[in-house]
């Protein structure tokens, strides 16, 4: 009788180990990524309004473009860490050299489209005269620096896969070092201006893929794993990220619709709603480090065919997610009235984002399920079910923030409606969990 008690209480402790080894590391290297546009946005900013104008035409571009690839890192990790379960490192290295030369094409594709269309691309957002020669300039420098940035997602999803989330924040780190010295000197010490901004980061992002391929060409020698492009490896990796790209984009409309309601409501309400938004993002790094080490840990149980330690590895995962939510809610609450100056002096833009806060605050713990869940299936490889649920999200959620506008509600109406959203992913996710046909053991799905 007491010996079963014993084994739960060890087996939750090294999930415990496993999940803090693991998700620490990678939301050091989450947070760290975006230091990269606030470097160039702080360099570039003392050059003049048109210059950090062009700068946040050109940046909303090229962020637009990597994020709809993310799943270069997510069904990468899935793909490898499967093999890694299974006993089979040179499989779980061929598997991430597959991911890594579709990345490859993926960026050089981009780069064809994105270099000749860089001035409509820039009319698009209604930029103004004086903006619109920045926003190309830098467009078209950083746009060279998509492959390496995709290559960076595929390599990140093969060491997270290998259970290797330190290296990741090593090189994030050194990016972002490098990465803020080469603005300066350039900007500033040769005097090219918003392109030298433009070069220095595709420099550093090049640095950071190909610190990312020594790691990987470095275990691919160990273990005797080719380096060669293998059409079929390419096309599998290529049909396991359509179903996530179809997730990820349909998140993305639903940001966008949720920007656009709020335009309608007013410009102290827009004006909240990207502040609220900005610290909603944040928020998820926290939560979305326990998911990558979800895609990492549920990956291997399932690659070494059990069963039992994934079904157990996701209860404690859940129990992290919601207890993380917890403490965030309390965090944004207790935070809220010194958070807002730090962005804002206009008390309309204040009233209208406080009562909204507190829908953040307590729509957390049920995001903490949400991405711990949205993790274990993604790690399942179980993409079309992901692909399918954010697609009746996106159904949901669409027509009731529509109607915010016409009901009234404000801003505090339309973040219960974002609340909505995230409850509908909750079910949809809690019920395939529950369901148990994500899993799938074996070196593959």
């Amino acid at each position: 009788m007491t010996q079963a008690p014993v084994r739960r209480r060890a087996g939750r402790r090294q999930h415990d180990r496993e999940i803090v080894a693991l998700a620490l590391p990678a939301f050091g290297a989450l947070v760290a990524e975006p230091l990269f546009l606030l470097t160039d946005t702080a360099i570039v900013g003392h050059l003049g309004t048109a210059q950090l104008a062009g700068l946040g035409i050109a940046s909303a571009l090229l962020m637009t473009a990597v994020s709809v690839f993310v799943f270069l890192a997510y069904a990468t990790t899935a793909a490898v860490a499967r093999r890694v379960g299974a006993g089979d490192l040179q499989a779980a290295i061929r598997q991430g050299m597959d991911g890594i030369w579709l990345a490859l094409l993926l960026g050089a594709a981009v780069v064809a489209v994105a270099l000749p269309t860089a001035p409509h691309l820039v009319d698009l957002f209604g930029a103004s005269d004086a903006a619109t020669p920045y926003a190309i300039t830098y467009l078209r420098i950083s746009a060279l620096g998509i492959p390496a940035m995709l290559v960076v997602l595929a390599a990140t999803g093969v060491l997270r896969g290998l259970q290797d989330t330190r290296t990741p924040l090593y090189v994030a780190i050194a990016g972002f070092a490098a990465n803020g010295a080469l603005n300066a000197g350039l900007v500033y010490g040769a005097g090219m201006g918003i392109a030298g901004s433009a070069w220095g980061t595709v420099i550093a992002q090049c640095g950071m893929a190909a610190a990312y391929l020594a790691v990987v060409l470095r275990g691919a020698r160990k273990h005797g794993a080719s380096l060669r492009p293998d059409a079929a490896g390419i096309r599998a990796s290529a049909q396991a990220g359509v179903p996530l790209l179809v997730r990820t984009l349909s998140l993305r409309a639903i940001l966008m619709i949720a920007t656009a309601v709020a335009a309608r409501l007013g410009d102290a309400d827009i004006a909240a709603h990207q502040i609220i938004l900005s610290l909603w993002n944040l928020l998820a790094f926290a939560l979305d480090a326990i998911a990558i080490a979800g895609q990492a840990i549920i990956g291997r149980y399932l690659g070494a065919g059990d069963a039992q330690g994934a079904r157990d590895a996701c209860r404690r995962m859940v129990e992290w997610g919601i207890a993380v939510g917890v403490v965030l809610g309390v965090l944004v609450v207790a935070t809220r009235p010194a958070f807002l100056p730090l962005f804002t002096s206009d008390p309309g833009v204040k009233d209208v984002a406080l009562p909204a806060l507190i829908i953040v605050a307590l729509s957390q713990p049920i995001s903490g399920i949400v991405f711990v869940l949205d993790g274990v299936l993604m790690g399942a490889g179980d993409g079309p079910y992901l692909a399918w649920a954010m697609l009746l999200t996106l159904a949901v959620f669409t027509p009731v923030a529509l109607l915010v506008p016409v009901l009234g509600g404000g801003l505090t109406a339309l973040w219960a409606t974002m609340a909505l959203m995230m409850t509908v992913r909750m079910v949809t996710l809690w019920v395939r969990a529950r369901s148990g046909r994500w899993i799938v053991t074996g070196a593959t799905r």
